[in-house]
């Protein structure tokens, strides 16, 4: 979906409270949001919780939407918060279970490097979305779900052949997108 066409759901989420204009913003933003919050919290419920919990405020901030320059950018940085928000609240949440106080952490990389690893999955997860539906379809169930080859090819009702070149169709266009990407 174009910017242009994002553009014209907001305005009509804000000018017509319109639930159908929200739920289609809902339905090509939802599958990308996930992914995020699943990178941070690793839980498939967490990050519905979260994703739906973001959706939740967008809707009460509907009428400011419009606004925001990069409702792209503003969607990922809302998740990622509520993310490690509810990453933080689990952490404290568990240490009082277990009357414990939680151990620190040892911080495995420079806060450089942190922000530039954010960056390159936002940056990934936006060249995913570029790709053809199948073609990010058979990406995300290999290379993300570990999916085999053939179960995937059987639950698409494809040749595994099918699969690989989809695969490598995928490889070489996220190579592509993100080589090309303007990276501040």
């Amino acid at each position: 979906m174009t910017e242009s066409e994002v553009r014209k759901l907001l305005r009509q989420i804000k000018e017509q409270n319109s639930q159908s204009a929200f739920r289609d913003f809902y339905n090509i933003t939802y599958d990308r949001l996930f992914r995020i919050a699943y990178y941070y919290v690793k839980k498939e419920e967490w990050s519905q919780e979260i994703v739906l919990d973001v959706f939740l405020k967008l809707w009460k901030q509907r009428s400011t939407l419009l606004e925001v320059r990069n409702i792209e950018d503003y969607c990922f940085i809302l998740v990622k918060n509520a993310s490690l928000n509810y990453l933080e609240k689990e952490s404290k949440h568990t240490a009082i279970e277990s009357d414990t106080l939680p151990e620190p952490q040892e911080q495995s990389c420079s806060p450089e490097e942190s922000f530039i690893s954010e960056e390159l999955f936002a940056l990934y997860v936006k060249a995913l979305d570029r790709l053809p539906k199948r073609c990010r379809e058979i990406f995300i169930r290999i290379r993300e779900e570990n999916q085999s080859y053939a179960q995937v090819a059987e639950e698409l009702g494809i040749s595994t052949k099918t699969v690989d070149a989809q695969l490598q169709k995928a490889i070489s266009r996220l190579k592509e997108i993100i080589s090309h990407a303007d990276i501040n």
